[in-house]
């Protein structure tokens, strides 16, 4: 039996010059990482959507994603690249 440890957490990002609360969870079943992250709206819809890295890069895998979302690309990506640098997922 393997052990798969499940990585998961919440990191704030200001997104469009507010802080919004992004939620991450490792998928392990992709070559490359792979997270599903959620995010709630002002009206408190959640938003669901999928980031993977390729190429050294984190892109949202997820069509049709709000545009303040897509701009906000770069900072969900250095957020997990924090997390995952903390030292605390080995």
């Amino acid at each position: 039996m393997q052990f798969v440890r499940m990585v998961q957490f919440t990191r704030l990002v200001k997104v469009s010059g507010q802080l919004r609360e992004f939620n991450f969870r490792k998928i392990n079943r992709s070559v490359f990482p792979l997270f599903s992250v959620n995010v709630c709206t002002e009206r408190g819809d959640r938003i669901i959507f999928d980031i993977e890295k390729n190429d050294n890069a984190w892109k949202i895998q997820t069509p049709d994603v709000p545009q303040w979302i897509s701009q906000a690309q770069e900072s969900i990506g250095v957020a997990i690249e924090d997390e995952l640098s903390s030292g605390n997922w080995d």
